[in-house]
């Protein structure tokens, strides 16, 4: 009986580790194939349902410290880091939606379960001290929303992934620059490294060397099919890509 148990056991942590997959974090949510714009409710909304491992999205801070979700430093034209709040209300979406806050984004996530809030904290260009305010700010926000097991940090300022390890040794926060090995992020208590496709390129070390650290490894822009099934085949733990939907279909091969 025992000797039965053993054999199962070894069986299904064969299939296991067989079968793992990279997992797929739809870049600014699911926009690209389902029109809708970047970053809006809507492309988070069709991200959750695709069923992607996680769906990425980019905070602001604005000129009277509200935190909202957009790519550029500007929401089609007017500054986020200039204005407040209500005077980028002055635009919306194509679809019609107005900028959200990460508050508002944040909720609509936390209404699913699977899908992970992946919460890209943008560098400000007006300080240095305004990029760690939008920590402090980002970081209670979570806490206020108890959504920690739902979202995981990145950025690209080290200070900044720096500040929310002080803040919090529990939150994970993976850097994005690509300018640190894997040896000064584990050395910095960071959760992991996620850089561009051409930085594991250039150094095509990294992605063991990190593996072998247990620091979690995730590649971005990945659109093209040579590229998924390059880092597919690396064991990358995570593909952020504008193209969800075809990663799904390369890892389904």
């Amino acid at each position: 009986m025992k000797k039965t148990i053993l054999l199962v056991a070894m069986t299904m942590l064969f299939h296991v580790g067989l079968f793992a997959q990279s997992a797929i974090i739809a870049h600014r949510g699911a926009w690209k194939n389902t029109h809708t714009p970047q970053n809006s409710i809507a492309s988070l909304k069709a991200a959750i349902d695709q069923k992607t491992w996680g769906s990425e999205f980019d905070v602001h801070l604005t000129k009277d410290d509200v935190l909202v979700v957009n790519h550029d430093h500007d929401f089609y034209g007017l500054e986020v880091e200039e204005l407040t709040y209500q005077e980028l209300l002055a635009k919306t979406h194509p679809n019609g939606e107005r900028i959200p806050t990460a508050e508002e984004y944040l909720k609509e996530g936390i209404k699913q379960r699977k899908t992970k809030l992946i919460y890209e904290l943008k560098t400000s260009r007006v300080s240095k001290e305004r990029t760690l305010k939008a920590v402090e700010l980002s970081l209670a926000l979570v806490k206020k929303l108890k959504a920690q097991k739902k979202v995981e940090f990145i950025a690209f300022d080290y200070d900044a992934c720096l500040k929310f390890r002080e803040l919090d040794r529990k939150v994970k926060i993976h850097y994005l620059n690509g300018d640190k090995t894997p040896a000064q992020l584990k050395e910095a208590k960071l959760t992991g490294l996620d850089y561009h496709l051409n930085v594991f390129k250039k150094n095509p070390t990294w992605i063991k060397e990190a593996k072998a650290l247990k620091l979690k490894t995730n590649v971005w822009t990945v659109n093209k099919v040579e590229d998924m099934n390059s880092f597919i085949q690396e064991k990358v733990d995570f593909i952020t890509t504008d193209e969800p939907e075809l990663l799904k279909e390369t890892l389904n091969k």
